[in-house]
């Protein structure tokens, strides 16, 4: 068996042109794939930089950033040599970081770091209640070089560099499922910039701009069963081996300020309001992962196609998609079609899409993915029992039934669920906003049919 490196495999190193903050599988798989794929690939080389934990990092340094793409096709595997990561760093590597920010090369910022990293508030702010985010932000004020961890206070960082630099323009593309991404991002950089330093914020103002993104593709964790059975295919030992679905999806808007890789020959759509685009994905594809992540968990299934093929959680399933249609900005045929489309997707019983990884971090996702249903239908005088149920799911998963509790406000919400039922019940609308008796009594209603 022989390993990956750039001498038989892939391209040559392109020089890095973009910064990607969170690199994980969903990146490689999509946002790097797509890169890959650009009829201009060798004029954009990403330098990745990890989350967490530095493991990717170190995986990916013995093949200089190369890594297989394995997509599961249900007839098949198709893999191929992925070799746009020109650089990989860990996220401590605030030198390169900071170095990367302050070459007029880099023209693009890229992000995968979900919901919670964003360090917003439940009214969309900076969460200035966090400690360590409140830190960061005193530390740059005091020092522009300064050691910091969290994402908005490394943006600000990144920030001051360029502009002590010389101050070319730059462009954010955030990758993370959240409603309308690119002013979202573009908040949290002024706001945390405002801490800092003021003059840094009227800069941002002049020489940041955004781009709001719609991204899809399913992509789960690697197994030892995956790295096993491509490496009898190819002969390739590859421990950064990522697996994922056929299907593709990313919808763009707004202006890059200093270019970008043709994304589109491998078919991103740019258009003029994503959010159309954006409501359907989120909603329907995250809102039903959600949904099967705690419901499904509950009746003790492990993945997404185990779930899909409960017919009662299918059910579950097509009664939220009803609830939510209703309130979707999209001809009716399209989104008859998504629905079909995410059926077949979730019943290709060689993703093993793990409920447990979708069910991280619901204190951003449920606000997200199935409040804006139930307030809709409200509006209309009515009860979205199919959104609701996504609700009761998640109070029970809070009480530790079905998936385990990994949410970055863990403490914060599972203190919402200590007491009864009821109690329990009305704390957790009461945090999604929620101010309804005949919600109340649905959720309850349907917490006792769910343990049933």
């Amino acid at each position: 068996m022989t390993t990956l490196n750039r001498n038989e495999h892939g391209r040559a190193k392109a020089p890095v042109r973009m910064v990607h903050l969170g690199i994980g599988n969903f990146t490689r798989a999509h946002q790097a794939w797509y890169t890959e794929h650009a009829t201009d690939a060798d004029q954009w080389g990403i330098a990745a930089f990890t989350g967490r934990s530095p493991a990717i990092a170190e995986t990916l340094a013995p093949s200089e950033g190369l890594y297989q793409l394995c997509v599961a096709d249900p007839e098949g595997d198709q893999v191929e040599v992925i070799s746009c990561l020109s650089e990989v760093h860990a996220a401590d590597d605030l030198a390169a970081w900071r170095g990367y920010f302050a070459d007029p090369e880099m023209v693009i910022v890229t992000s995968t770091i979900t919901e919670a990293g964003y360090l917003r508030n439940k009214d969309g702010d900076l969460d200035l209640s966090n400690q360590q985010l409140v830190a960061d932000l005193a530390a740059l004020k005091a020092d522009p070089a300064a050691a910091v961890t969290t994402a908005p206070a490394k943006f600000v960082a990144g920030l001051l560099a360029r502009r002590a630099a010389g101050g070319a323009d730059i462009t954010f593309c955030p990758c993370d499922n959240i409603p309308e991404n690119g002013p979202m991002v573009k908040h949290v950089i002024t706001q945390a910039a405002q801490q800092v330093d003021p003059s840094l914020a009227e800069w941002v103002e002049q020489h940041v701009g955004v781009v709001t993104t719609m991204v899809d593709r399913i992509t789960p964790r690697t197994t030892d069963e995956d790295r096993e059975r491509v490496e009898a295919a190819t002969g390739i030992t590859d421990p950064a081996l990522v697996v994922t679905e056929p299907f593709a999806e990313w919808v763009l808007a707004g202006e890059f300020k200093a270019g970008r890789p043709a994304w589109e020959t491998k078919g991103a759509r740019f258009v003029d309001d994503v959010v159309p685009h954006e409501a359907r994905k989120l909603t329907l594809l995250n809102g039903s992962h959600s949904l099967m992540a705690y419901a499904g968990s509950i009746r003790g299934h492990e993945t997404v196609y185990d779930a899909i093929t409960d017919e009662l959680v299918l059910g579950w399933v097509n009664q939220f998609w009803d609830d939510a249609v209703k309130h979707l900005e999209l001809p009716a045929q399209e989104l008859a079609d998504y629905r079909e489309a995410l059926l077949s997707r979730y019943r290709n019983p060689r993703i093993k899409h793990l409920l447990a990884q979708i069910a991280g971090d619901g204190s951003q996702k449920v606000l997200i993915r199935h409040v804006p249903t139930i307030k809709a239908e409200l509006a209309k005088g009515g009860v979205a029992e199919g959104a609701t149920r996504a609700v009761a799911a998640w109070v029970l998963h809070l009480r530790g039934v079905g998936a385990p509790v990994n949410d970055a406000r863990a403490d914060e919400m599972t203190a919402l669920v200590q007491g009864d039922e009821q109690d329990s019940v009305r704390k957790v609308l009461a945090y999604l906003g929620i101010d309804d008796d005949r919600i109340a009594k649905t959720v309850l209603a349907q917490l006792g049919e769910l343990q049933a």
